[in-house]
């Protein structure tokens, strides 16, 4: 037992029972002491009940019942199923107290004292984490603010914390998105002139949540491009490079198909454009350039603007340039503004001129893509016309001479059915081979097309066992963090080697012991055995002996003498037996009640009486003083 109660008070204290060093044995408890661990127990088992009690044993003997009643209700309400009552804690026996805390320490939560096998989530280690975080930060007692040290304003003051924010970093890329090359300009720019990642953001608070989300946007790119190449890009049949540089032409082409659309102007540009028709086409979009080609040249009323515009943006600057001393403040101000409304009403004449061009330009545009569809239309007419024609001015030649040129039709009808015939001849010796070789390549290309399909689920299959088999080593490996944790956290006065030697050695205690248990109880069937044997042997022989003794007994007096001390002798036999019989069950009765003696001692009977009867005498002058009290009032 002693063993046991180590093990149930290393426990008790793991719940947060103040147990003091000297305590070595359950027997050593003390009433206060009991209470606290029993309450300690249920506030980690359910804390909604243990919360509502109070570990520290009142000193009134009614509060004490009914903190007695409330624990032994607790222990009933978790399943406890052996006797317990207000008495099991006031006035415990060791065997009661110790089957109580052995049913409250295997009812603690896995977590309290999780085994080593025990997998152990993220969630789990990070709650354990915050919470031995939180624990030494309550440890740390409060320090007003001109007395704490920078690590103490760190954990109780608010004025060095920052807000979130993020800023875009620009990083060195080692390959492009699409082709996986970088080009060298881009290289030299990364190598030269490219800031490090601290100097491009305006403040260094902003630093870690920059780099922080740099980070969770790579990740969650890859894994959306790891995604998209199992559902897509496996049944794709291209490489990763392949299908990258795919998705990038065809977002090329959705661009300059998008661009077609939104400028009708550009729909006129030859189909076969690239990028270089893309960078053309931006180009035309480009804001502060000066017009080219037609729109450069203008016209006579255009020139007569510009000319105009220049001549009234001209007074303005020799206006600007006249000496300040010869215009006060005052009509510079009124001047200026002047000038800004004047400006402005340009701008805006402007502006309306501009959206006025723009408009005659797009009606031009839609108007030019309809002449040139009707011009398009045109010319496919004409040149059906022109091959009708053609066939029936072939047709007009012929008429003067028609019967010759009827027979000679006829022969050359003739003649290509003759060569028709020829040639499906020819082409149905060469058709039946062709159309094997074609059922052959065609069940080849079904049974690749089925072997590569398999190749494909057992490539998914393969993907799959990789994401378990990596989640599983990572889950591994935190379980071996958080033991290693667990272990450094633990007291290293404790060896683990010698609780592990003294569990061994029990265990083989209990082995020998079993195994002395079974020898004694073979030893005692066989003496049972034996003296059953020789009980019936014993009975034979006197029956027999008797019988003799008795037929000769009839006729010698001698005879009748031994017959008579042959019976006295066996009746003193059975007496002797019957004697030895009771005294072994006189012994047995003995052990028995040694053994009774020996509980009822333990459970402390005299002295709780004792207790008791203290504690009677106490409620009895509580009473007497409560009563006194209501008298008074």
């Amino acid at each position: 037992m002693e063993e046991v109660d180590k093990i149930l008070i290393h426990s008790l204290r793991l719940s947060g029972t103040d147990i003091p060093d000297e305590v070595q044995s359950i027997r050593e408890f003390t009433t206060e002491l009991i209470v606290e661990a029993v309450v300690r127990c249920l506030r980690v088992i359910n804390p909604s009940v243990g919360g509502n009690l109070s570990h520290i044993l009142p000193p009134g003997m009614s509060a004490r019942f009914r903190i007695g009643m409330s624990l032994a209700q607790a222990c009933q309400d978790l399943g406890y199923q052996g006797e317990v009552g207000y008495q099991t804690f006031l006035y415990s026996s060791e065997p009661e107290i110790r089957r109580l805390l052995l049913f409250l320490v295997e009812k603690l939560p896995r977590d309290a004292s999780e085994d080593a096998d025990q997998p152990v989530g993220k969630s789990t280690a990070l709650h354990r984490a915050i919470a031995a975080t939180i624990k030494e930060q309550l440890a740390v007692p409060w320090v007003p603010p001109s007395c704490r040290t920078p690590r103490l304003q760190l954990l109780q003051g608010s004025c060095l914390l920052k807000q979130f924010e993020a800023r875009p970093l620009v990083l060195p890329l080692e390959s492009g998105p699409s082709t996986g090359k970088v080009a060298r300009e881009r290289k030299d720019y990364f190598v030269k002139f490219l800031p490090p990642v601290s100097a491009q953001l305006p403040r260094p608070a902003s630093f870690a949540p920059s780099l922080l989300e740099n980070n969770v946007a790579d990740l969650s790119e890859a894994q959306d491009w790891e995604n998209e190449w199992k559902s897509q890009g496996l049944g794709s049949r291209m490489s990763p490079e392949e299908y990258r540089q795919w998705k990038h032409q065809r977002l090329q082409r959705r661009l300059l198909d998008q661009l077609r659309q939104a400028c009708p102007q550009a729909g006129s540009a030859p189909q076969g454009a690239t990028a270089r028709d893309l960078t053309q086409f931006l180009g035309t979009f480009s804001a502060g350039q000066e017009p080219t080609g037609a729109l450069a040249k203008g016209s006579r009323f255009t020139h007569t603007q510009r000319l105009a515009y220049k001549q009234e943006a001209e007074p303005p600057t020799q206006i600007q340039t006249l000496p300040v001393s010869r215009t006060s403040e005052q009509e510079l101000q009124e001047r200026q503004a002047a000038e800004v409304k004047a400006l402005e009403n340009e701008l805006g004449r402007l502006v309306g001129q501009i959206e006025e061009l723009a408009g005659q330009m797009a009606t031009l545009g839609l108007t030019l893509t309809q002449v040139e569809g009707e011009v398009r239309q045109r010319q496919l007419g004409a040149t059906e016309l022109e091959q009708t024609l053609r066939v029936k001015g072939q047709t007009v030649q012929l008429l003067p001479d028609a019967e010759n040129n009827m027979a000679k039709l006829q022969v050359v009808v003739e003649s290509s059915a003759q060569r028709i015939i020829q040639l499906a001849a020819q082409w149905e010796k060469h058709r039946v081979p062709l159309i094997q070789e074609f059922r052959e390549l065609k069940a080849l290309h079904d049974s690749k097309e089925l072997e590569s399909s398999r190749r494909l689920s057992e490539i998914r299959e393969l993907h799959e066992r990789i994401r378990s088999t990596a989640d599983e080593a990572k889950r591994k490996d935190d379980l071996y963090k958080q033991l290693v944790l667990e272990m450094e956290s633990l007291p290293k006065d404790v060896s683990r080697s010698a609780y592990t030697q003294r569990i061994l050695e029990i265990v083989s205690n209990i082995s020998k012991q079993k195994e002395e248990i079974t020898k004694i109880l073979s030893d005692t069937k066989e003496l049972q055995k034996e003296i059953n044997s020789l009980t019936g042997k014993l009975d034979r022989t006197f029956a027999v002996t008797d019988e003799l003794v008795f037929k000769d007994a009839k006729r010698d007096e001698s005879v009748r003498k031994a017959y008579k001390y042959l019976a006295a002798l066996h009746e003193s036999c059975s007496q002797l037996i019957q004697t030895i019989e009771d005294t072994g069950t006189i012994l047995r009765e003995i052990r028995d009640l040694e053994e009774q003696i020996e509980s009822e001692t333990s459970k402390k009977t005299l002295s709780n009486l004792e207790r008791i009867l203290g504690d009677y005498r106490a409620l009895k002058q509580e009473n007497a003083t409560l009563l006194s009290r209501t008298r008074e009032t």
